[in-house]
């Protein structure tokens, strides 16, 4: 008997596992994407994506990346090239941490699940991490599970993979719109109007999703959040084992980022209300007010980076929904349709349990967190400012810097 066909559209974090995943089961794979791949436009693609454990009282959250923080480790050692680097993740505040706050939350459970988490204050900032200035973030906790990915190098060793496991790949097909049979989906059409016959689809298409199925619109987002390169004049302040992975009171502040990269950059990005905008829309750019904030923040923060020359900029779109749980689950007024979106800024960590959650959703397997996942029409937009902060934020992180001091997921 013939294996089922499958077209995945969208060839970024959530597309590609999941074509892995899928033809690891027997499926027939095709993956089409618009190119290039990476796809410079995809969430997914950029120098670096943190991995961290740390998720507040979210137990669900906390377990997966005990899988999947144990995925990574195993591609290092399975690649040629480690790209995964485990440097650990400081969570700085201003004050001590307390109850309700993410730091607080993160560093109880840690304990609670036989982590190591370290707690730190303003003497050991000084000595460890001396980039900081402690005056302004003098306590916190230092937690050496975790650290970053490459994320652009890490997309295109999936894209080796997934070819050389069989998927066919689609570079330069436009998705246009599906190819229904009554309430059926069997395949897609791309833009030049070639219909490609298929089991089932999965659309995986990021900050597109809503824009290419509008029943998904007021129930999905597509926000930018900025980001920032900056090459440091003192490097050597910034190397991984004085300056790991950061959050700096991101629920207040916004502000997250990295070690000094192999190419010498510095990356900082801000996790806040983001604006709304196509992912190709003309104005997808970091404005001179978003710069202006972020000097604001490294001259009191990061003094050495206070002068250091920005060498790139990106808009980074998330794929946003009200709760911030991602969205992996069959249409259910469409037979064949399955979508994976939803990564409301933070799914790229979990790279390697994805490909087999929503393979799962493909499949129907009973898979728990698939219920915290799955197609959830009673979300919508709420009527007012302070009714959306408190129904999308369940636990302390960024949406609005200085203002919305209201818990919501910590989207990095």
């Amino acid at each position: 008997m013939p294996s089922l066909s499958i077209a995945v559209v969208g060839a970024g974090v959530f597309g590609v596992t999941a074509a892995l995943a899928l033809r690891q089961r027997g499926y027939r794979v095709t993956l089409f994407d618009p190119g290039p791949l990476p796809q410079p436009l995809a969430a997914s693609t950029d120098i670096s994506k943190a991995v961290r454990l740390d998720y507040g009282p979210d137990e669900d959250y906390t377990a997966l990346m005990e899988t999947a923080l144990e995925g990574w480790r195993r591609w290092n050692r399975d690649w040629t090239e480690q790209l995964f680097h485990e440097v650990g993740v400081l969570f700085l505040t201003p004050l001590p941490m307390q109850a309700g706050g993410l730091e607080y939350e993160s560093y109880q459970l840690l304990l609670k699940r036989g982590h190591p988490p370290q707690r730190i204050e303003a003497e050991a900032i000084r000595a460890r991490f001396p980039a900081w200035q402690a005056s302004g973030f003098a306590h916190g906790y230092y937690n050496p599970l975790g650290g970053y990915a490459e994320s652009g190098r890490v997309v295109a060793q999936f894209l080796r993979l997934a070819e050389a496991s069989g998927v066919q790949l689609r570079v330069g097909q436009v998705f246009a719109r599906l190819h229904e049979q009554g309430s059926r989906v069997a395949g897609l059409v791309t833009a030049d109007g070639e219909v490609f016959p298929a089991d089932r689809v999965l659309l995986a298409t990021g900050a597109w999703t809503h824009h290419l199925l509008p029943s998904l619109k007021g129930r999905l987002r597509s926000n930018g959040m900025p980001v920032w390169h900056l090459r440091p004049e003192r490097p050597e302040l910034f190397a991984a084992k004085r300056f790991p992975v950061f959050s700096a009171d991101v629920s207040a502040t916004g502000y997250y980022g990295f070690p000094i990269n192999r190419d010498g950059v510095v990356k900082i990005a801000h996790h806040g209300p983001g604006r709304e905008l196509h992912p190709e829309a003309p104005e997808r750019q970091v404005t001179p007010d978003e710069t202006a904030r972020l000097r604001a923040f490294i001259a009191l923060a990061l003094p050495d980076l206070a002068n250091a020359p920005i060498v790139y900029t990106r808009l980074c779109l998330y794929s946003d929904t009200w709760d911030g749980h991602f969205w992996i689950a069959p249409d259910p007024e469409r037979e064949g349709l399955i979508v994976a979106a939803g990564d409301s800024g933070h799914g790229f960590k979990f790279a390697p349990v994805l490909g087999g959650l929503i393979a799962d959703a493909v499949d129907g397997a009973l898979n728990p967190l698939l219920g915290k996942f799955r197609w959830r029409p009673e979300l919508r937009p709420a009527r007012s400012e302070e009714a959306t902060r408190q129904k999308v934020q369940i636990f302390p992180s960024a949406r609005c810097a200085s203002v919305d001091k209201h818990p919501r997921r910590s989207n990095y």
